[in-house]
């Protein structure tokens, strides 16, 4: 573990929530802060029924469980915290507001990391009288399961900010990447949106259901892309030729299929296309128990991995 002993939550919904998991399951304290009456019984059940999975990954250990605080404001959340996770709703005004109260109570060498999805780091910092150790930490839901954290700093951060943030998470199990340039929507994001939006395309056209392109990448791609990544699986593609053999192989269909790719929207039309067709995948299972599901295969999956 790094010199990181003592951390903060701010904002405890289902990120939040999650984040405390897992950041206890390191053996850490946390600080949590929410405005929501049902905060502190939430995050408890969250982390209860998060426990289970957490030692079956070896991120907990039995006996080193980090205490959990509820304080009753964002600046009494975050004094002492050496790392602050963020987490409040993504509007800029609620941002701005929750960093100017606690920019005056930080502890020196604080890091304070925002999970935002949606906002830049640059749009953030506006916020601050001194941005220098804000950085972007951005997860995927929900992180106490899924390992990837993006990384965005910047020419406003401390130099030594980012290192040591990537060695906090580190330390507690998950891998990161560094973005060397901000865009909306970050990497992963915007790998996601765009095969959504050809999803969304094939459904529209008639091409194949909800249920049937749904099943078409966890049947197919997503198995290989829970392995390795598409650069890299289309080197192993092309046998001892590799990339460059690929590339001389299949550029002529992949501009093909590149020039043929859709470009939907998200309008009330496509929206009841989509939400019909997930209802009828759904098949009536509630989605707490979807949920559960996913956890569980994603679970078996890391464990697999792990071996």
């Amino acid at each position: 573990m790094t010199e990181i002993k003592t951390t903060a939550v701010l904002g405890a919904g289902v990120i939040g929530a999650s984040w405390t998991a897992l950041f206890t399951a390191a053996g850490l304290d946390v600080q949590v802060y929410d405005p929501s009456s049902t905060a502190e019984q939430d995050v408890l059940a969250y982390v209860d029924r998060a426990w289970d999975t957490l030692l079956e990954l070896g991120l907990a250990v039995e006996g080193r469980k980090g205490g959990i605080r509820f304080l009753k404001t964002a600046a009494e959340a975050v004094q002492g915290a050496q790392f602050i996770q963020e987490n409040v709703p993504e509007r800029l005004d609620i941002k701005h507001a929750t960093f100017a109260e606690i920019e005056p109570v930080l502890s020196d060498g604080a890091i304070v990391s925002s999970s935002a999805s949606g906002l830049m780091l640059k749009e953030m910092q506006q916020g601050w009288k001194n941005p220098a150790r804000l950085i972007l930490g951005h997860p995927f839901n929900p992180p106490h399961l899924i390992p990837l954290v993006e990384l965005l700093a910047n020419d406003a951060t401390d130099a030594d900010v980012l290192e040591r943030a990537e060695a906090f998470y580190t330390a507690v199990g998950k891998t990161t990447i560094r973005l060397h340039k901000e865009v909306p929507g970050h990497v992963a994001n915007r790998l996601q949106a765009a095969l959504w939006r050809e999803a969304i395309h094939l459904i529209r056209e008639g091409v194949a259901s909800v249920e049937d392109v749904d099943k078409a990448v966890w049947a197919g791609p997503g198995l290989r892309w829970a392995a390795m990544g598409p650069t890299m699986l289309f080197h192993l593609g092309a046998g001892e030729g590799g990339l460059e053999a690929f590339c001389d192989r299949y550029s002529d269909s992949f501009n093909r299929w590149w020039d043929d790719l859709g470009d939907p929207r998200l309008s009330g039309e496509v929206s009841e296309i989509l939400c019909n067709g997930v209802i009828a995948e759904a098949d009536g299972k509630s989605s707490v128990a979807l949920s559960q599901h996913r956890d569980r295969m994603i679970t078996d999956m890391l464990r697999a991995k792990r071996a």
